[in-house]
């Protein structure tokens, strides 16, 4: 490219931005460009912006082009890496940032998970790539090596790159304890014999690899300073409802074949919204509450399909293939054994009865007691005991609102616990039989649109009044929930009163929409989850372990000791009953900034102590497995997993 046609292609970036940024600037004054630095260094990697979560759709360019650096993930790195001139500006990065038309999708899909606006970031790539050219900048031009033409002839010239642009993308996220890996090339094959080709290649040259989702582990997992196989390109879905299955490409993320399983009336067992589902059930397996009932591991897929190290093919089912199925609770790092190419889900029916409760408890004993009762008793269909983190994460549209939320929930209503709980009538009946007062789905979408009001709601001092001294009484009361409604008065206005004043709107329509306060779509589709970071990044300590409350809270005690040792913010997250409940998920959590390299010498610290911990009582008990072990041996069976 000439640098006449540089400046001509500059020129229209300004008359794009003046066009299609005046609705997403109008109410707000410029943001410091430190600011914008920052933003765009906190982009929590989750890949939301890969996903039409909101029905807003996604970013045209990104559709288009595939690779991150095209999404509003990469260009966010994009711009911080050339803001500290850590990369150059090349051709690609040009293309990138001409790419982007500002049309503001990101904004919303962003704001709802982390409270962001990345098309500051977007329109400051195109401010700081003006001036840069205006000042006699040069782009560079990337030069072609011999493997970058051969994987190109490959898959094609587009789809394999060694242009920092695109590498840059690929090469960290906020994990504190792991070694970001620049890779030499980037490539993105679109079937499973392109993936072949280029694996024999690679090995030909010797140059390693991996094989990335998302991109969102916390394990360090897709990082390689070889290549790296984006595998967003294969997006195929096969439903098969006759054998109850479907079978899905690798590029295929769980929000979209939830959405289409939900279509035909079925429900398909998923993690993450954004998470692609063969990398999912590669690294660690599928976890989620509805683990109760649909299993983990193994449990939730009938056959899948692989490319070797070697470039040859095989399937689970085929009886010579190589033992996925087993499972290595030792302490070695566990590399890929291959490449998940397609897995074949099971699809589970769903009834019209369906409905989700939250029951609230004092303390984590009394809570582990009823969530292990119900799953022995194989009562209910998804069950998870969530902390008050957690569930004013979810809950609140922004930070300051979830702070607030999480006083009322653990301090002023005394439900530091609460667990979800969803099953068919004759599930509920049986809860509502055990004498658990819950708040019903009606009673969970009144406080979800009267958060704002629920801090000054003053009838929440005579709640004890109205207890007959049993905890939580007063919501068996048949007034009750008009009670609240009548002090609250909410709505959805009420809930975004906070939010930025040119996206209010658009989130007074959303939160408008019966989804956004139905438990069982949001359990499903868990788009509320990828909040959980919101605040500041976090460290997740994922174990199995037995439903034993004294283990449980022993080992609870000494994570918190280790974190307030540190300073560091920590928080119960979740637990999940599994094997019919002798068992459970169990995630805790150390969050940190990950701005200050003083918090991130500490983090770095407690999570080294906190690893040696539970590594003793895996040793003292025989019954602990942790997540970090069983990455990449997310296919095997649970009871090779559990038992052995």
């Amino acid at each position: 490219m000439t640098r006449e046609a540089i400046m001509d292609t500059v020129s229209s970036w300004q008359i794009e931005g003046n066009s299609n940024m005046h609705e997403i600037n109008k109410s707000e004054a410029a943001i410091p460009i430190n600011d914008i630095v920052t933003m765009a260094k906190s982009c929590r990697h989750y890949a939301m912006c890969k996903i039409d979560f909101l029905g807003t759709g996604v970013c045209a360019s990104g559709l288009e082009k595939q690779y991150v650096s095209f999404y509003p993930e990469g260009r966010m790195d994009l711009y911080a890496a050339l803001v500290d001139k850590a990369i150059p500006v090349t051709e690609k990065c040009m293309e990138i940032t001409e790419s982007c038309n500002l049309c503001g999708k990101c904004d919303y899909q962003c704001y709802f998970v982390s409270e962001m606006r990345p098309s500051k970031v977007m329109k400051a790539l195109k401010d700081h790539l003006r001036n840069y050219l205006k000042r006699g900048g040069t782009v560079v031009q990337t030069k072609e090596d011999k493997i970058l033409a051969e994987m190109k002839g490959i898959v094609g010239d587009f789809w394999a790159t060694n242009d920092l642009a695109i590498r840059i993308s690929y090469h960290h996220d906020l994990c504190p304890h792991v070694i970001f890996k620049l890779p030499e090339y980037v490539v993105m094959p679109n079937s499973r014999e392109e993936i072949s080709a280029v694996v024999k290649l690679l090995n030909s040259h010797g140059v390693p690899y991996v094989v990335r989702g998302n991109g969102a582990s916390s394990h360090g997992l897709v990082f390689s300073e070889g290549a790296v196989l984006d595998l967003n390109r294969m997006k195929t879905i096969e439903f098969d409802e006759k054998s109850w299955s479907v079978k899905v490409g690798p590029g295929v993320a769980a929000f979209t074949v939830q959405s289409e399983a939900r279509k035909r009336g079925y429900r398909v067992h998923t993690a993450e919204p954004a998470a692609l589902i063969c990398a999912n059930i590669m690294t660690s397996g599928l976890l989620s509450t509805f683990s109760t009932t649909y299993g983990i591991s193994a449990d939730n897929f009938v056959n899948a399909e692989f490319v070797s190290k070697n470039g040859s093919f095989f399937n689970l089912n085929d009886i010579d293939a190589p033992n996925l199925f087993s499972s290595n609770n030792s302490r070695a790092d566990h590399g890929a054994l291959a490449s998940c190419v397609s897995v074949s889900m099971k699809l589970h029916p769903v009834t019209d009865d369906e409905e989700g409760v939250l029951v609230p408890f004092e303390a984590l004993d009394a809570a582990l007691d009823f969530a292990r009762n119900c799953a022995v008793r194989h009562i209910g269909l998804s069950i998870g005991i969530l902390g008050g983190e957690f569930v004013s994460t979810f809950l609140a549209p922004t930070k300051s609102l979830a702070a607030v939320a999480k006083d009322i929930f653990t301090r002023k209503l005394g439900m530091p616990y609460i667990v979800l709980f969803i099953g068919d009538k004759y599930a509920l009946r049986s809860v509502r039989d055990m004498g658990h007062p819950v708040i019903d789905q009606k009673l969970f979408a009144t406080l979800s649109h009267g958060l704002t009001a629920l801090n000054s709601a003053k009838w929440l001092d005579l709640l004890g009044e109205l207890s007959d001294g049993e905890p939580f009484s007063y919501l068996r009361l048949s007034h009750f929930g008009e009670l609240a409604e009548l002090a609250l008065a909410p709505s959805p206005a009420q809930l975004t009163q906070d939010i930025d004043p040119d996206l209010r709107s658009f989130f007074e329509e959303l939160y408008s929409r019966a989804e956004m306060t139905d438990l069982i779509w949001l359990n499903t589709f868990r788009i509320q989850s990828s909040r959980y970071c919101r605040e500041n990044p976090c460290v997740a300590f994922v174990c199995y372990l037995p439903i034993n409350n004294v283990l449980i809270a022993e080992i609870q005690g000494g994570l918190r000791a280790i974190a307030a040792g540190h300073h560091l913010k920590d928080e119960f997250g979740f637990i999940t009953p599994i094997d019919s409940g002798k068992r459970c998920v169990w995630e805790y959590d150390y969050y940190f900034n990950h701005h200050d390299p003083d918090e991130l010498a500490r983090i770095r610290q407690a999570t080294h102590e906190a690893g040696a911990l539970l590594d003793e009582y895996s040793e003292k008990t025989g019954t602990i497995r942790q997540v970090r072990y069983v990455v990449n041996q997310g296919c095997c069976r649970k009871e090779n997993l559990l038992y052995l």
